[in-house]
């Protein structure tokens, strides 16, 4: 079978290839075939034709994660329109000033989210539809629209799902993104950026047609996007969307249900299975010492690794780690025990991919080797040995900042080099260490750079600390700990009793760091950090 040309025809093929087979379930709710899909796109189509829709124009989709939503996400790009995802969660003001800065004329939202909105904040919105029914909810003009998509065809068949071809430098998403940095900027990616995502993926990650998935990152952002949804789309997988918050107890519950096929995670889901599942039974002095006792510890391995598997549905063939640093200690023990998992590493700008290895060929402390589509620069004078820049060029990289020609030219250098604002070495066979973010790095006394993300690593895995955040202070390192507050509970620990633990494992940490990284002291932070929606810390909102 031939490998479709463009990204619109990966979507087309995908469609017609699996015909009769599940597509998009919402967990617990609709299930939509990929004729289905098919049906509805060429609605959504109709729906764009009616209301003057033209190529190039930009369309808010904001609302959770469902069927509906991936559906019209497909049917905007593959129109020619310009997808401008929004994360459920923004504040109205954001939504407000995003849907005018992208330019966007149509939205399409949750009633419960829009009852919130005030169109007269967006002059250039001419309708409103809602996500789950395309029922017309607000219209600036009567003629030429309708109010839903009406039933699909029930005689449509595969060669009527023909789809447009668009040039690979045509614009396709917008994708708006708090950041850790400041206010978002609208990401501009292009055909070419998903299209390499996608074929990157089809050729190195474990997926066949009919294999299940569970999408419970968020679609508004590009890693659960591309590998959660439109790459399992183009294979023909049968793809289920959490449309619940997903709480760490939730994905656990879908992870029995589905038991899918491939495993995408950002490291705080991981690092709280580890804790809660993993890290108790290492305080039992009987497993301490078998641990030690050659053979048995082998047994134990296996056993801890069997638990685990069976954790995450039991039927999965990697589990892939991203969106933010992998606790280095958790890693270890992962490796040790020969657990499925593999750390890649990508960003908005890039759509998102911009490294990734298979569980068997990846390294400890590696993020994965950069992908086919992008050339790599460590700004380093020895980039085996010395941190510098992880700098990217190629395809993946955005087209630039939509309509901030400035900050555009702050990340994409004249070389069209992008500067990812992150900070590692590779080794000879091409394996990307990330050491932490250029604008996180202290920069200590003695000369020395301090990547707190490093120190955080080792009081993220102790009992009772739920995450934590290092920072400068006076040209000290200070650690603010946010607590597991159920643990406390649970250990029956006093305030003061949690003071003295805590006390404990800095004086420990200070033993395990180099000098110029110690922490002169510690904060109890009283609720858990903002983040984004990578489930980044907002460090900025600390300093």
């Amino acid at each position: 079978m031939p490998v479709p040309k463009n990204l619109t025809a990966l979507f087309e093929s995908s469609i017609r290839n699996n015909w009769d087979n599940r597509a998009l379930s919402d967990y617990g709710g609709s299930v939509y075939t990929y004729k289905e899909v098919g049906s509805r796109i060429l609605g959504i189509h109709d729906i764009f034709r009616k209301n003057g829709i033209k190529k190039g124009d930009k369309i808010v989709l904001l609302g959770k994660n469902s069927a509906n939503w991936g559906i019209i996400y497909i049917a905007t790009v593959t129109f020619g329109a310009v997808t401008v995802p929004l994360l459920p969660d923004f504040k109205p003001a954001d939504v407000h000033y995003i849907t005018t800065h992208s330019d966007a004329c149509m939205m399409f939202v949750e009633e419960f989210i829009f009852k919130y909105l005030n169109v007269k904040e967006m002059p250039l919105i001419r309708t409103v539809y809602r996500i789950q029914t395309n029922e017309l909810l607000y219209e600036k003009k009567t003629e030429n629209l309708i109010s839903d998509i009406g039933h699909p065809t029930s005689d449509l068949t595969p060669e009527m799902i023909r789809f447009e071809e668009f040039s690979p430098d045509d614009i396709a998403v917008i994708s708006y993104t708090s950041g850790t940095t400041g206010f978002s900027k609208g990401v501009v990616l292009q055909h070419k950026s998903l299209f390499g995502n996608i074929l990157y993926a089809q050729r190195n990650m474990p997926l066949n047609p009919k294999d299940k998935i569970l999408s419970f990152l968020p679609l508004a952002h590009t890693y659960g996007c591309a590998f959660e949804f439109l790459f399992p789309f183009t294979i023909g997988c049968d793809i289920t969307l959490l449309t619940k918050t997903p709480s760490p107890s939730i994905i656990m519950q879908a992870f029995q249900e589905i038991k899918p096929a491939l495993i995408l995670s950002v490291p705080l889901v991981i690092e709280k299975i580890y804790k809660t599942q993993i890290l108790p039974l290492f305080r039992k002095q009987a497993i301490r010492i078998l641990l030690g006792v050659p053979g048995i510890n082998i047994l134990l391995h296996n056993k801890i690794r069997k638990k685990l598997y069976d954790v995450f549905g039991g039927n999965f063939k990697e589990l892939v780690i991203g969106g933010a640093a992998f606790n280095i200690e958790a890693e270890r023990f992962f490796r040790k025990i020969k657990f499925p998992f593999t750390v890649g590493y990508g960003m908005t700008e890039c759509g998102p991919l911009i490294s990734y290895a298979s569980w068997q060929t990846t390294q400890l402390g590696a993020s994965g080797r950069v992908v086919d589509e992008l050339e790599l620069k460590i700004d380093s004078r020895d980039p085996l040995r010395t941190t510098g820049e992880i700098m990217v060029r190629g395809s993946h990289v955005m087209l630039g900042y939509y309509k901030n020609e400035e900050a555009t030219k702050q990340v994409i250098d004249e070389g069209g080099w992008l500067h990812t604002g992150d900070l590692g070495v590779t080794d000879k066979q091409g394996n990307i260490y990330i050491r932490g973010r250029s604008k996180s790095m202290i920069l200590g006394p003695s000369g020395k750079n301090i990547y707190p993300e490093e120190i955080e690593s080792h009081l993220n895995n102790r009992f009772m600390v739920m995450e934590s955040l290092v920072l400068e202070r006076d040209e000290q390192l200070v650690a603010l700990i946010y607590p597991d507050y159920d643990a406390v509970e649970k250990a029956g620990h006093t305030r003061e009793e949690l003071d003295k633990i805590f006390k404990g494992y800095i004086h420990d940490l200070n033993h395990r760091v180099p000098k110029y990284m110690m922490v002169s002291g510690f904060e109890i932070h009283p609720a858990e950090f903002e983040k984004t929606p990578k489930r980044s810390i907002k460090r900025f909102l600390y300093k």
